[in-house]
């Protein structure tokens, strides 16, 4: 394992400064909005605060705070922070990014994570955090092979958790981070003592009558995930059927990677017409960049059609079953892309042993409501 700081080449934010100030705008109908995508007004200022204000060298040090390190994995290369708590019988935990994430979602969260009692905290809520970038993303870089599932990340977590000594631990997730999670929980219970998550789909049982005497509130849950599906799916049908295509409009353009990215944070984020309601502009920004700077726009993509072609029963309904025998907490934030039904959710997750339901957030909870997530997780780890 070998130490990593990251360090961009300036000459690369040359180029990125270069390629903002030539960019081509496209044409937008007069009187639409965010029912079309990114509003061009919206776009247009939010790269203009990415070319002159927004300072890579200071995100690098927010993100350089915390030791780094990288590691051949399965023929792939894993970079990963590893923040060790003072507190001597911290449990571990491993958290896992999705898509459009990566690392730089947690890192409000590693203190209050490791150090709890400099937060206003309990010492016996510690934790030992590992934050990998998946194989593909971020500072991973591509893995220029096929086969990088997420199953496959889930069996490379096992094995990054193994050689740094950690023998029982908890795993957590969001999006992607939800299914390698689970998914370590179901190949490696001996070692998985439980999994939490913050994002879950809920699929009714083929059984007709079974979205009969659901609650007016669970009603709006169905009706809202049945409209997601039909309405802002594109980008996985896209990544999941043509990654290849996509992979060359992101990579080569900076204003459509920003795009393809800011989309996803105001839809999926507890938020009205602007991402920075929920999500301070500067960390978006330091996101969308490290998918710039590592060229991961197209390898993240792939991800999809690799997960999409060998986990299809359980992409088909994004919820399982899973057939777990470890306990799963999870955490439900209102304004989060899907909206999972309690009663649907135990028939996916058998041993799911906690549910929560907070009255804000959405789908990044760690960037949106780190408070209400760091609770969550140290109360569901007190159980196991």
């Amino acid at each position: 394992m070998r130490p990593f700081r990251i360090d961009v080449p300036q000459q690369d934010i040359d180029e990125l400064h270069r390629r903002l100030d030539a960019t081509r705008w496209a044409d937008e109908i007069p009187g639409t909005s965010w029912e079309r995508g990114v509003p061009l007004g919206y776009l247009r200022e939010l790269a203009e605060y990415w070319r002159n204000d927004f300072d890579w060298r200071q995100a690098e040090e927010w993100l350089n705070q915390y030791p780094q390190f990288t590691t051949e994995i399965d023929g792939a290369n894993v970079h990963f922070l590893h923040v060790r708590s003072a507190v001597p019988d911290a449990k571990p935990l491993i958290l896992t990014h999705g898509w459009p994430g990566g690392v730089a979602e947690f890192i409000d969260i590693i203190g209050p994570l490791t150090d709890p009692a400099a937060h206003g905290g309990d010492p016996a809520d510690a934790f030992h955090v590992v934050v990998p970038s998946i194989p593909g993303y971020g500072f991973s870089g591509p893995t220029g092979q096929k086969g990088w599932s997420m199953s496959r990340v889930a069996r490379a977590w096992v094995e990054l958790m193994r050689r740094l000594g950690y023998d029982r631990y908890v795993a957590q997730g969001g999006d992607w981070g939800k299914v390698v999670s689970l998914e370590m929980g179901r190949i490696d219970p001996e070692h998985v003592v439980a999994v939490h998550i913050n994002m879950l789909v809920t699929i009714p049982p083929d059984d007709p009558g079974a979205l009969a005497d659901l609650s007016e509130e669970d009603q709006r849950k169905f009706e809202h995930t049945v409209w997601f599906a039909d309405e802002c799916t594109a980008w996985s049908r896209q990544q999941a059927t043509r990654p290849q295509t996509i992979a060359y409009a992101l990579t080569d353009s900076p204003i459509g990677q920003l795009a393809w990215i800011t989309e996803k944070y105001k839809e999926w984020a507890d938020t009205t017409d602007r991402v920075e309601d929920a999500i301070d502009r500067d960390k978006l920004l330091t996101i969308v960049s490290t998918y710039w700077y590592t060229q991961t726009a197209g390898s993240s993509a792939h991800m999809y059609f690799e997960t999409m072609h060998t986990m299809a029963e359980h992409i088909r309904t994004w919820g399982g079953p899973w057939p777990l025998t470890v306990p799963v907490g999870v955490a439900v934030f209102p304004a989060d892309a899907t909206r999972p039904i309690r009663k649907f959710a135990e028939k996916a997750l058998p041993s799911m042993t906690r549910w929560t339901e907070f009255d804000r957030g959405g789908h990044f909870a760690a960037l949106e409501q780190p408070e209400l997530l760091v609770g969550d997780i140290r109360e569901f780890a007190r159980t196991v």
